[in-house]
């Protein structure tokens, strides 16, 4: 199981290689969405017979190299042909030749990490596993064309019906602030005196729908057992509702906003950040409710018979429980990053192009670390000589895409340069505080010392901080560092690979402060270089 994550792990500094390059999309298209859902079926669906098989495998060192053999030619060739030097034609038949090395660099580390035998061995023992992964992969593959077609298309019928409902419900609201506003039903444009917006299928609240939904079924699937049935269902239509009027008050807002004469507010800040807002309040509500309803709970509060059963024996060594069952912990690790969340959420929604409010996040998660410091304290703060070291490769990393000449750019540099020095420097020294202190100990405190821990299966999974920080499973690394990731956006690739060594470097020493100093070190060579350079798109 470990060289299969292995695998997995190797593949990351693959993927950032060659996805700077211009062919990225051609090499990747086909393979990205089969081979990924198909490896994560296969491995998902064959945990538990793979974590059992304890046999020792040599890795090929020549296969290895063989694969970067293939690899390192391609991301030249495209590298070239982004500076127009390529030593290539721009043909089908030279392409098709990147695409056959990119296929056999991949099969080489596969088969470096383990061998032709145990593939073997490992597909015959886990009989159909592979061809149900194959199945899931060419879905992957065949739908995420009616999906990306569905946003680009003119109409689909759940898009449109809600598109019109949304339409007829936001000018309904509007009329009370604005009764003079302008309205087409044909072309969905509603026009306020000094503000007019479109609203499109895509803006209609389909999206939030979607997430909601995704959300609140695997909410309730992994507290199955906590949950009444078919109490709990019913919560689902009722986050749906209230996430659909959330959206229409959003749009509604953003008319006033723009109306009010703050326009690239509106369309910049507000109007990326509220559907975010709304989908964040209306998950916490479900998750309260889900938690905190007698009528939902399926163990009720203050049952004293339950409550004993759940207690260990005399001398077993245990952590307390709150009354949800959860650590009384859980709130000093998660409510630094949650504060710094919520407070960015708050900063980006009233910003345009400058989030000139960045400090409120700063003090947010400084003042949520001081107010559970006499729980943080206990991690005790000791590091060493790795920490710093894993830092400074992260940073050399993130550098890659921007050194391998991959367009960045952004306006910050030219937002500083408009205010006045006292105010700019202000805002630097909490952008840099934030980077360096107070987003490496909250996220770190989220990520590797909640959720990898939180992960980790075992009877008492929420007794979290019993877990030692050495004792987190790969399964739980590779889940705590997608969602790690995933906070970064398009660098989402870095962001997974930043997690991995953080949370390598904390499970090898066995302190979360080790992670946390090799994530405060790499962001602190980031914020040099920045401001050394005056390379703003960094940040």
């Amino acid at each position: 199981m470990g060289r299969l994550f292995l695998l997995a792990v190797l593949l990351v500094p693959d993927m950032l290689l060659l996805a700077v390059t211009p062919h990225a999309v051609a090499l990747f298209g086909a393979l990205a969405p089969f081979g990924i859902v198909s490896y994560a079926v296969f491995v998902g669906l064959g945990y538990s017979w793979l974590k059992r098989q304890k046999k020792e495998l040599r890795f090929g060192t020549g296969l290895f190299l063989g694969h970067w053999a293939c690899l390192l030619p391609v991301s030249a060739a495209n590298v070239a042909a982004l500076h127009g030097m390529s030593p290539l034609p721009p043909t089908e038949g030279a392409l098709l030749l990147l695409r056959l090395l990119v296929v056999a660099g991949v099969a080489l580390l596969a088969l470096a990490c383990v061998p032709l035998a145990t593939w073997i061995a490992m597909v015959r023992e886990t009989k159909l596993l592979w061809l149900y992964s194959a199945i899931a992969g060419a879905l992957a593959w065949c739908l995420r064309f009616p999906f990306q077609s569905m946003w680009d298309a003119s109409s689909t019928a759940p898009g449109r019906m809600l598109q019109v409902a949304a339409f007829d419900a936001v000018q309904v609201v509007l009329r009370f602030f604005l009764p003079n506003i302008q309205v087409d039903p044909d072309t969905f444009v509603i026009r306020a005196p000094n503000f007019a917006i479109f609203v499109a299928e895509q803006c209609s609240g389909l999206e939030g729908l979607g997430l909601v939904l995704v959300f609140t079924t695997i909410w309730l699937w992994y507290f199955r057992r906590e949950s009444r049935f078919p109490q709990a269902i019913l919560l689902i239509p009722c986050a749906l509702g209230f996430v659909w009027m959330l959206n229409v008050v959003r749009i509604a807002a953003l008319v006033l906003i723009g109306n009010a004469g703050y326009g690239e507010i509106a369309m910049v800040g507000f109007h990326s950040q509220a559907g975010w807002i709304a989908f964040t309040t209306v998950a916490f509500g479900f998750s309260m409710a889900t938690r905190n309803l007698r009528w939902v709970r399926k163990i009720p509060d203050g049952s004293a018979g339950e409550l004993a059963a759940e207690l260990p024996a005399a001398g077993e060594p245990h952590a307390q429980v709150d009354e949800t069952g959860e650590s009384p912990a859980t709130a000093a690790y998660l409510v630094p990053f949650l504060a710094m969340l919520g407070a960015s959420f708050f900063s980006k929604a009233a910003s345009g192009h400058f989030e000139w409010l960045y400090p409120i996040r700063t003090i947010a998660g400084l003042v949520a670390i001081c107010v559970y410091w006499p729980e943080l304290k206990k991690i005790g703060w000791r590091f060493g000589w790795l920490a710093p070291v894993a830092g400074a490769g992260i940073f050399g990393v993130w550098l890659l895409p921007s050194l391998l000449g991959a367009s960045q750019s952004n306006s910050l540099g030219e937002s500083l340069a408009a205010l006045s020095p006292a105010a700019r420097w202000s805002w630097i020294v909490f952008r840099v505080a934030a980077a360096v202190v107070v987003a490496p100990i909250a996220e770190e405190l989220a990520f590797r010392g909640y959720l990898a821990r939180r992960l980790v299966w075992s009877e008492n999974a929420r007794e979290f901080d019993t877990v030692p920080f050495s004792s987190v499973t790969l399964l739980s690394v590779g889940l705590s560092s997608v969602a790690f990731g995933l906070m970064y956006g398009r660098q989402w690739m870095l962001g997974v690979l930043a997690g991995l060594v953080f949370a390598g470097v904390m499970k090898w020493r066995g302190r979360l402060s080790d992670a946390i100093v090799a994530h405060a070190a790499g962001n602190l060579l980031l914020a040099i270089w920045v401001l050394s350079r005056g390379n703003w798109a960094q940040w």
